[in-house]
């Protein structure tokens, strides 16, 4: 990997100042999304017109940042040039089935390391009923998280990602004077390392990445536990599974067992620690959607990690593609960027930690600023409506 350190005055980003609000609210944490969905006739951009059907370009428009931009064009569906057409029936036939035999090779391989390492160990358990293996100790635990880091940046490597281009920020006189500026904050106090990382999210190789670094446990839907292969690995990571179907709160909820966790690792330097995204769905990479507040309820120092993906002629960004057809699209081309960019670690003052929407909204502002990304007032649930409307126009697809 390929890494730079780059200075970061040691002022910037700790206690800004509240950012204009927006029509977004996010103060729950939670994955409940409160704000008004655009409606479908809104999809239309001239109010005199509405029986006027919706172009691609007025859709691409409005939901920006989920908009692709690649030959590939929308949904994966676009008319490519001959070169492209070439390249990928070559890819198809030589290339697609080496990374599927060489990754699957891998993911078995390390399932059975921790498999051997779990054998005589039951999984730790609460009273919200989540479980991981997250928490032993001892040569098993190193096993799992060396084997983990090693085995992820293998496979990154399998799907074309030959270099990843690392940016370090630092202030001159290092992260414990950055920290002493914060009312109250004593330099004995710092941690390690940080208690969670919090990261845009562009596509499902961000969390190959992580796992690489740091190793991180992440949120992931309940039934990610009960998958074959995968739902051990997710349990060693120490996830916590969300059941996104159930309206139910029977337990502490989502939040709260994030919170305790994060907490936890605030403390306890051998816990695991939290990785979140918190804008709750990917982009194209180019835009921040608005940050739930989940990640800055403990009040902890998060580390904050941008991820870009430069590209030619396909974008990794998962942003309006099925899983499927990304993949296959991802494993044809030859080579890969990624370019990681890993700020401070960022201490909230006394403000933030009263009040986490203005933590989330000033840790947004600090990451869009630093990475050169746009902010976006959607989220979700306008992704779903972009999704559905562009299945309309292109359903031969």
């Amino acid at each position: 990997m390929e890494t730079e350190l780059k200075d970061l005055d040691p002022t910037r980003g700790q206690g800004l100042p509240r950012p204009q609000p927006s029509e977004s609210n996010h103060d729950d944490g939670s994955t409940k999304d409160d704000r008004p969905l655009l409606k479908p006739e809104s999809l239309s951009e001239s109010s005199s017109s509405s029986t006027l059907p919706i172009s691609q370009e007025s859709l691409d428009k409005k939901f920006a940042a989920f908009a692709r931009h690649d030959v590939y064009g929308p949904l994966g569906c676009g008319e490519l040039p001959l070169e492209e057409k070439i390249l990928l029936a070559i890819a198809s036939v030589i290339l697609v089935p080496i990374r599927v035999v060489l990754a699957t090779s891998l993911l078995l391989f390390y399932y059975l390391i921790c498999r051997i390492c779990t054998l005589f160990s039951a999984p730790n358990r609460d009273d919200s009923e989540q479980e991981d293996y997250a928490h032993m100790g001892g040569w098993n635990r190193a096993v799992i998280v060396q084997c983990g880091k090693f085995l992820s940046r293998a496979v990154l490597f399998i799907f074309g990602f030959y270099w990843i281009k690392e940016t370090f920020q630092i202030s001159d006189s290092g992260f414990k004077s950055s920290a002493a500026q914060n009312e109250g904050k004593d330099e004995s106090e710092e941690p390690a390392r940080p208690s969670v990382i919090i990261s845009n999210h562009v596509s499902y190789i961000d969390i190959l990445y992580h796992m690489s670094s740091f190793f991180p446990s992440f949120v992931a839907k309940q039934s990610v536990g009960k998958l074959p292969l995968v739902g051990l690995i997710s349990k060693c990571l120490g996830c916590v599974y969300v059941q996104r179907e159930s309206k139910s709160s029977d337990f502490k909820g989502v939040s709260g067992v994030v919170t305790e966790r994060i907490e936890e690792a605030h403390r306890d330097k051998s816990a695991p620690i939290m990785m979140l995204f918190p804008e709750g769905t990917t982009t194209n990479g180019d835009f921040l959607l608005p940050f739930k507040t989940g990640a800055f309820l403990a009040k902890a120092p998060v580390l904050p990690v941008i991820l870009r993906y430069p590209f030619r002629r396909f974008s990794p960004a998962w942003d309006s593609m099925s899983g499927a057809r990304h993949v296959f699209f991802l494993l044809c081309q030859f080579v890969n960027h990624l370019e990681v960019m890993q700020l401070p670690i960022y201490y909230p003052s006394q403000q933030e930690k009263d009040d986490p929407k203005l933590y989330a909204d000033n840790v947004r502002t600090l990451i869009a600023s630093e990475g050169n990304l746009t902010l976006s007032d959607i989220g979700l649930p306008e992704k779903r409506i972009y999704l559905a409307a562009l299945n309309g126009l292109l359903c031969q697809c």
